[in-house]
């Protein structure tokens, strides 16, 4: 072979290299997730916010309410244990002292005032890459599907189904009078498993879901650490 022949085939085995170590590697949305509540009378401006997001093609904005604002005269309709519950935790992991609301925990692994508009774009400035997805409907099932990704730490996955819009007349409480205009509002938070870096799949059976729900989203997050490593959304066409 020639010097010439050696230095392609060299090439050549790189790339080929190179091309299997990103082969589960693809440009991902930054995950923003919202706490609030209806009974918050700082809340609206976040959530005026998230709508924002929510119209960008490199986020994946989610609005999860809690019930802890429930006791001060008005029940938030959306409000469920299951985003407290997630919420709690991510408050643990972040160091904080206590949780609150607008908070934003952008890709779990930082937490801002949700309704700071600034601070939220400067996190969101710069591409992601995470690890392949596939997400979609079959029948009546949501098929979830994971490539082989070596060397990615062992992950846990989550599935939250998601009402896209919603309009909520406020009668009592700190919003009381207002027509809130809510986005990406959570209706179901599910672990599906955890993931091992290996070619796996899940199957969700659709009625299993929130009848309102008509987008589902997938998170891939850390299980040492809850950072975000894979996102997608997917309409649930119904």
């Amino acid at each position: 072979m020639t010097r010439a022949g050696v230095t392609i085939a060299v090439m050549a085995a790189l790339g080929a290299v190179a091309t299997a170590a990103n082969a589960a590697a693809v440009q991902r949305p930054a995950v923003v997730e919202l706490y609030t509540s209806q009974g918050c009378s700082s809340c609206p401006p976040a959530d005026a916010l998230l709508g924002e997001l929510s119209a960008r093609s490199d986020v994946l904005a989610l609005a999860f309410h809690v019930d802890y604002w429930d006791e001060l005269g008005w029940r938030d309709r959306f409000g469920l244990p299951q985003s407290v519950q997630r919420q709690s935790q991510y408050a643990r992991r972040l160091g904080l002292a206590s949780v609150y609301t607008p908070q934003m925990v952008i890709d779990g692994r930082i937490d801002v005032l949700g309704s700071d508009r600034r601070r939220v774009a400067e996190l969101l400035a710069k591409p992601r890459s995470g690890v392949a997805i596939d997400a979609l409907v079959q029948g009546h099932e949501l098929l979830v599907r994971f490539e082989e990704a070596p060397g990615t730490p062992p992950c846990d996955v989550f599935i939250v189904s998601f009402l896209p819009e919603a309009v909520t007349a406020v009668g009592r409480g700190e919003n009381a009078g207002r027509a809130l205009r809510e986005f990406n509002v959570v209706r179901s938070v599910r672990a599906l498993g955890t993931w091992n870096a290996t070619a796996a799949q899940w199957r969700v059976a659709l009625d299993t879901l929130p009848a309102d729900a008509r987008s589902v989203a997938v998170l891939v997050q850390e299980r040492a650490t809850a950072a975000m490593v894979g996102a997608l959304s997917v309409s649930l066409q119904r």
